[in-house]
């Protein structure tokens, strides 16, 4: 029996989201008033938000990342994404989980966090 290799080549580093379930949106919204308080963008649009995935059943799952490993609120931030996406109507659970795989980088980052920080 031969091992199978940890990663599926040619498979994405980041899970695609469901983005065509009805609460994504909300959820996304509810993801951008979520702020690093270190940099004054939201956590969506500076791309620490990798993967949302949304059951039939309302739970959401959500894979994020930080700017850096060893950020001082590591341990509080996921906590402040759940929080804030349990209070969208109609999630019925939320389950955040951090990643370091692929390391979070500035082309993460939407167009509009570049130019919120100057980048554009």
């Amino acid at each position: 029996m031969t091992e199978q290799p940890d990663k599926i080549e040619g498979a994405p580093l980041i899970r695609p989201s469901t983005t065509d379930h009805p609460l994504y949106e909300a959820v996304v919204n509810a993801c951008r008033t979520v702020f690093d308080p270190e940099i004054p963008v939201n956590v969506f649009d500076l791309g620490l938000v990798y993967t949302i995935e949304i059951s039939t059943e309302n739970v959401v799952d959500i894979a994020m990342t930080l700017t850096a490993p060893g950020c001082p609120v590591a341990g509080e931030m996921p906590g402040w994404v759940e929080a804030a996406v349990e209070s969208v109507g109609g999630v019925k659970e939320v389950k955040v989980a951090m990643t370091f795989d692929p390391p979070w980088g500035m082309e993460m980052m939407s167009d509009e966090a570049r130019l919120e920080l100057g980048f554009m």
